[in-house]
């Protein structure tokens, strides 16, 4: 009667809930009120680290109930690999026994199987000496398998549950990110979407740029190495490895490997996915732990998912960034068109407001360019502006830029720049075209210029454009191929 009173009320502990830890406190107190234990303790197997870790404990002296112990130290560890109980009648002549409470005085380790595997120990604990007799270690044995199915059950509901919440964090991820066709807020969202859905300390992103990987946006509570923009080392592992195998890696201690590069000063952990759209290596989306064995083995499933999500996202964002810069450029001379110059010449002259730096302009054309048409014809005109438009590029840095501004005419934006070094710029444009040689045009081609400055010259855009071309009619006036700074002062181009 006791051994069905026991298992019966083991089987309702088991049935009346799916939290793991109440079940088995549950189970615990059975086993201590059933058999009279001083106490007892749960430990379950972590597969990974081979560790029993106490889940759930009655009875042990405080500080030992957070120990890991070996799958081969001990009595549970014995349990362990021999796969049976394993008794020791007085623990005080038994060498493999180690103290969790000061009054056992016999104990008995019993391991929770589920087929064949070790995924626990019920260990018990007396303060009698061979307080188990076979027939109390039969039922306790009996028993355990009411502990293995509650462990099972609730693993299972977690696991469920676990899923859920990726699959609602997944379909949250993609409905969010699919509708961002901006590349770098895409980025951004993409990291912070990660790193708040998945509950991580650190998310990065890294794309290939030009053979290389860029660090592009990261989010989190780590203390970044390498700024946005940042280029990774060529060998840098483990994204070289990652990119050419086209494989997630599982780091679960970097700080073992001496040679792998770290995004991020208190990283352990970390899981790298690459992301790939249409058999394409884009880049590396990883995530950091500050905690060595931060990921579990069954992680990369769902962030895999994640990754062919935003692999889609960023290559979309990538056609339509590549789209909106076409359309900002020049069908016949490369270069940038009018449209970029007035989004630009907006963007600077508040860059230049900001910082308290300048910002030239200078507005140039080719001189009686349409007599060249008329005597050439417009095909070699059009090979005209395709050289003029060269040479300015090749000149100028790359901060500065250089617009077809409409015709023959050209509008040119040089930032952090004063009038005098914007003269300087604006000579040796002209200099250089002067003495290009144009084939199939015998003349010489030469340019006029004018040149304007943000804030002496005007502090908006009509303003600046406004000065930059009475400096452009002055130098046509006064006889072409030469360069004028312009003679409107700030208060004359408002009051304009």
């Amino acid at each position: 009667m006791q051994k069905i009173a026991v298992l019966y009320d083991a089987g309702q502990a088991v049935l009346s809930t799916f939290d793991l830890d109440e079940v088995l406190q549950r189970i615990l107190g059975i086993a201590r009120d059933y058999f009279r234990l001083q106490n007892a303790a749960i430990l379950l197997l972590d597969a990974e680290t081979q560790q029993l870790c106490v889940r759930s404990q009655i009875g042990w002296d405080p500080g030992t109930a957070n120990v890991r112990l070996g799958c081969h130290d001990g009595i549970t560890g014995a349990s362990v690999v021999k796969k049976r109980p394993v008794y020791a009648p007085d623990v005080s002549k038994d060498t493999r026994y180690i103290s969790s409470a000061h009054s056992t005085r016999s104990e008995l380790a019993i391991p929770l199987m589920l087929g064949d595997q070790v995924v626990g120990v019920l260990d018990c604990q007396s303060d009698r000496l061979d307080h188990f007799d076979r027939e109390t270690i039969d039922l306790l044995t009996l028993f355990s398998t009411q502990a293995s199915i509650a462990l099972q059950n609730a693993r299972l509901y977690s696991l469920e549950r676990q899923r859920a919440r990726q699959l609602q964090a997944i379909n949250k991820i993609a409905q969010q990110s699919t509708a961002v066709m901006d590349l770098e807020d895409l980025l951004e969202r993409v990291c912070s979407l990660v790193q708040h859905e998945f509950q991580v300390p650190h998310v990065s992103l890294c794309l290939r740029e030009d053979g290389e990987l860029v660090l592009r946006a990261h989010a989190g509570t780590l203390t970044a190495r390498l700024a946005v923009g940042g280029r990774l080392p060529p060998d840098s592992q483990p994204w070289s490895q990652i990119l050419a195998s086209g494989s997630t890696l599982l780091e679960k201690d970097i700080r073992a490997n001496p040679n792998a590069f770290q995004l991020f000063s208190e990283c352990a952990s970390r899981i790298s996915i690459p992301l790939i759209s249409f058999g394409q290596s884009l880049g590396v989306l990883t995530l950091h732990s500050a905690q060595p064995d931060g990921f579990r083995d069954h992680d990369p499933e769902a962030l895999e998912s994640v990754a062919d999500i935003f692999a889609s996202s960023i290559q979309n964002a990538q056609y339509v960034e590549r789209i909106r810069h076409l359309s900002y450029l020049d069908g016949l001379t490369g270069i940038f068109n009018r449209r970029f110059f007035e989004m630009r010449i907006t963007e600077e002259i508040e860059r230049a407001r900001r910082s308290g730096s300048g910002v030239a302009l200078v507005i140039t054309d080719i001189d009686q360019f349409k007599s060249l048409n008329d005597e050439f014809g417009h095909l070699l005109g059009d090979e005209v502006l395709r050289q003029v438009s060269s040479l300015f590029h090749q000149q100028l840095r790359k901060i500065d830029v250089v617009c077809r501004y409409g015709g023959e005419e050209f509008a040119i934006l040089l930032s952090n720049t004063n009038a005098q070094h914007a003269l300087g710029v604006a000579e040796k444009l002209l200099r250089l075209v002067e003495g290009w040689n144009f084939p199939g045009v015998p003349r010489t081609v030469t340019i006029s210029a004018g040149v304007a400055v943000f804030p002496e010259h005007g502090t908006s855009r009509d303003e600046l454009v406004r000065a930059a071309d009475v400096g452009l009619y002055a130098a046509k006036q006064s006889g072409r191929n030469r360069v004028c700074l312009t003679t409107v002062t700030r208060a004359a181009s408002a009051r304009a």
